[in-house]
């Protein structure tokens, strides 16, 4: 009551002791805390069940366990009377948050949050100063829901006021905190779009509520209450299709677009829709939950999770950019060249020597391969080198004896 400020002993049964067969144990407890003035009966509804709700001293107490542990608590409901009929005023217990309450309630039965880790009326102020306020907000990090927000609709609520909604809490997702670096802020101001490219953890969200462990904004769930099921179908109608910018994924800008059948939720708020019906008769576990986009109903996580989300993208860029690195492969071993006179295929370096601009006019014939290449090259030294050593070579001598250079004018006397 600390939390929810006033329930019924159906409800406090469902929240504090989900294992017992029936609130009987529950309404002991609380006829022993109203005889220590703790809890007292504000009111009795139309099905005869007690509205119990906190005394001052009791509000005091709830005080002292709740503020340490940094859980908000809910407004002291005051005794006051008509000074002239001195009828109790402020008494009643309105539909919705009866249904508020019994959401948590059925929650926590299927334990899908501690009951300590509920919390109403939490604002999420946007930019322009509006403020919109969540019915519920559930943190079950234990169950796979690290957080959700909870819109309890018993259709009062026209559904393009749902949508409305829905659009107010994906525009909170995009916004900066106060604290962002300056660097940032002026990207997102750049243009309209920038935000998408600034990491949620970088985003007001994430300095509120922790990580979602999936792609996408915080989930939001519309839970419909005393109504009928035509209403309920005509309204996700009107959530789908107006709703759509909002909650629906896109195609991922890959160079392998054909092969990708993934989507791309990062920008998106998961939506899912339910009954308090549905929840009371089957339990929130059960496979009561409807994700926006997809027809069959499932059980919350497995409607939270994106199958077809990041995961699979990774997987299908990976398998798409091998195949085609192979078929680059097979293009290119198709163009290989392959030498004129041994008939072996060029090795790539052979290829880029002769493709290269620098090394092309070094490469000699370029229609013979490498090694073919190189037994020219050896041919080629071999014969400089001959034709250096017979150049450095002393010449000959001549056959016969030469002619007697010794006769002439001054001949030696004999």
């Amino acid at each position: 009551m600390g939390i929810f400020q006033r329930a019924t002993p159906d409800q406090l049964w469902k929240l504090t002791r989900p294992g017992n067969q029936h609130d009987k144990l529950t309404r002991d407890n609380l006829l022993d805390l109203q005889d220590h003035r703790l809890v007292r009966i504000e009111t009795v509804r139309e099905d005869q069940r007690q509205v119990w709700v906190l005394t001052k001293r009791g509000h005091g107490e709830a005080k002292k366990l709740l503020e340490p542990k940094g859980i908000r608590l809910s407004a002291l409901r005051e005794e006051k009377y008509d000074p002239d009929t001195g009828k109790l005023l402020g008494a009643g217990y309105d539909d919705h948050a009866a249904a508020v309450t019994s959401t948590a309630a059925e929650l926590h039965r299927a334990g899908i949050g501690h009951r300590l880790g509920f919390q109403t009326e939490i604002a999420h102020r946007l930019a322009d100063g509006y403020v919109q306020r969540a019915d519920l907000v559930v943190r079950a990090p234990q169950a796979g829901v690290p957080v959700m927000l909870l819109e309890i609709d018993r259709r009062t609520e026209d559904a393009h006021d749902l949508v409305a909604k829905l659009r107010r809490y994906w525009e909170w997702g995009w916004l900066l905190p106060k604290d962002a670096p300056k660097r940032t802020v002026d990207l997102v101001c750049s243009r309209p779009d920038a935000i998408e490219d600034v990491d949620h953890e970088q985003r007001l969200w994430r300095k509120v509520y922790p990580p979602t462990g999936r792609e996408g904004l915080v989930p939001l769930a519309f839970v419909f209450a005393d109504t009928t099921e035509a209403k309920v179908t005509n309204t996700v109608a009107v959530l789908e299709e107006a709703g759509r910018r909002f909650w629906a994924p896109r195609r991922y800008d890959s160079l392998y677009e054909k092969a990708i059948t993934a989507r791309d939720y990062r920008q998106a708020v998961p939506v899912v829709v339910t009954t308090l019906e549905q929840l009371t008769e089957h339990g929130a576990g059960a496979a009561v939950w409807r994700r926006l986009g997809r027809t069959e109903a499932q059980t919350l996580t497995a409607a939270l999770d994106n199958p077809d989300g990041h995961a699979l993208y990774r997987r299908q860029e990976a398998r798409a950019q091998a195949e085609d690195e192979r078929r680059r492969a097979v293009e290119r071993e198709a163009r290989r060249p392959v030498c004129a006179r041994c008939g072996g295929k060029f090795t790539d370096e052979r290829w880029e020597e002769i493709t290269v601009h620098r090394t092309a006019v070094r490469a000699g014939d370029k229609s013979v391969c490498g090694p073919c290449r190189a037994d020219d090259v050896a041919r080629l030294e071999a014969a400089a080198e001959a034709a250096r050593l017979q150049a450095a070579a002393p010449p000959e001598p001549q056959d016969g004896p030469g002619p007697d250079r010794r006769r002439g004018w001054f001949r030696r006397r004999t």
